[in-house]
């Protein structure tokens, strides 16, 4: 069970500029074959959807083949799948929907590990109906979050929670089942954002305890846009908005517009991919997707453990944010006494991506503090040694 890193990078166009990525939180490279899925079907013959010409019918394939990948992604029934611009454009039009059964007395739970995406939506939708926002708190000595704070919020008034499957800038991966099973207890919902989380492990949305679920294709090597999954059973009780004569199904109802095929085939290509990088004896793609990302999982934390025990030598000259014993392979540190954006520009003077700033972590921050730009290092598929320690160089250099 390994991954051919020489093998997998050679399909990899950007790679040939001889920059080495650690920006793959922010969004991975993409390789040839997403691209080359991309072109096929916007050059068709395409139209929209219908069932008589082939240009129609490629747009059906298209749609078709994006829900069948990310069910088998996802672990959830291809009609459980809602194609979104965005994880955030997708989280802020659920607000919408769920937020129109919400009255005043009650509640939501949100999580200061979370993304701005998946706060200021629902912070948003509460102030709107009068609800009450309550938070989840971090151990700012752990980077964990405070499950004694969750269940001093969590009660009988609280209709969603809202909470990350693993943090954007710090890695650290909460203990989701247990959350969710408790808010379900409470008879609340459970949202997660699984953007970061997708990245890097298998994902098993019933097993996460998760009600519904987004993710972005362009952080595990597809082209931008959001997915959705739930149940269809959950979906068919919501109630969008939507124009007269667009269709009344789920997923479709969630969808507003005509559908980009040629993205969607690209998600499905990433999907594909992903699961040819290490697919084991699997005959289906989801038994080929649970090989690779164990495969995967192995190969980021190998680099983990080189970039860790590079970034201890340096001592205290650099601060390292990132401290959670469950986490993904992504790291947040500060220069100790010099500007993080600084040490971005040096690094990428050095043929090294590594993006020094916020990114979007307004609650993070805030709850430690971190009141400057820091310097995040998130690994990806197409990393190496040898760029690990091409970084850890440029950073002893800056130092």
């Amino acid at each position: 069970m390994a991954i051919d890193v020489t093998a997998l990078r050679a399909h990899f166009p950007a790679l040939d500029s001889g920059l080495a990525f650690f920006d793959g939180p922010g969004g991975t490279q993409t390789p040839r074959p997403v691209a080359d899925a991309v072109a096929a079907t916007l050059t068709g013959p395409l139209s929209n959807r219908g069932t008589v010409s082939p240009s129609e019918l490629n747009a059906e394939r298209a749609v078709a083949g994006f829900r069948d990948a990310c069910a088998d992604l996802l672990n959830v029934p291809a009609n459980g799948v809602v194609h979104g611009r965005s994880a955030t454009q997708l989280t802020y039009d659920f607000a919408r929907h769920l937020a129109k059964d919400w009255s005043a007395g009650d509640e939501i739970v949100l999580s200061r590990l979370d993304h701005d995406a998946n706060v200021r939506p629902w912070a948003q939708a509460a102030e709107r109906a009068g609800v009450t926002v309550r938070w989840i708190e971090i151990d700012p000595e752990t980077t964990q979050l405070d499950l004694d704070s969750y269940e001093r919020v969590l009660s009988s008034r609280t209709r969603l929670v809202a909470v990350t499957a693993a943090s954007n800038v710090l890695g650290t991966k909460p203990p989701l089942r247990r959350i969710a099973d408790r808010a379900h207890e409470a008879g609340a919902l459970v949202y997660v954002d699984g953007v970061h989380y997708a990245a890097h492990h298998l994902v098993d949305v019933p097993a996460l305890g998760a009600d519904l679920f987004v993710c972005s294709p362009y952080k595990f090597l597809g082209p931008h846009c959001g997915v959705l999954a739930a149940a269809p059973e959950l979906l068919g009780t919501l109630r969008p908005d939507k124009l007269l004569p667009s269709p009344d199904t789920v997923p479709e109802r969630f969808e507003f517009g005509t559908l980009p095929y040629e993205v969607l085939a690209g998600v499905t290509a990433a999907v594909d991919f992903l699961a040819a990088m290490d697919p084991g004896a699997g005959s289906g793609r989801r038994e080929r997707l649970t090989h690779s990302l164990a495969a995967l999982h192995e190969h980021e934390r190998s680099l983990r453990t080189r970039l860790q025990e590079g970034l201890s030598a340096l001592g205290d000259a650099v601060t390292v944010h990132s401290k959670a014993p469950d986490r993904t392979p992504t790291l947040l540190m500060t220069p100790v006494g010099r500007d993080a954006r600084e040490a971005q520009a040096h690094l990428a003077g050095r043929g090294v991506v590594a993006p020094a700033g916020s990114f979007y972590a307004y609650e993070p921050f805030t709850a430690l503090k971190l009141e400057n730009p820091a310097l995040r290092v998130g690994l990806a598929p197409y990393n190496t040694v040898e760029e690990v320690d091409r970084f850890l160089d440029g950073l002893t250099a800056f130092l």
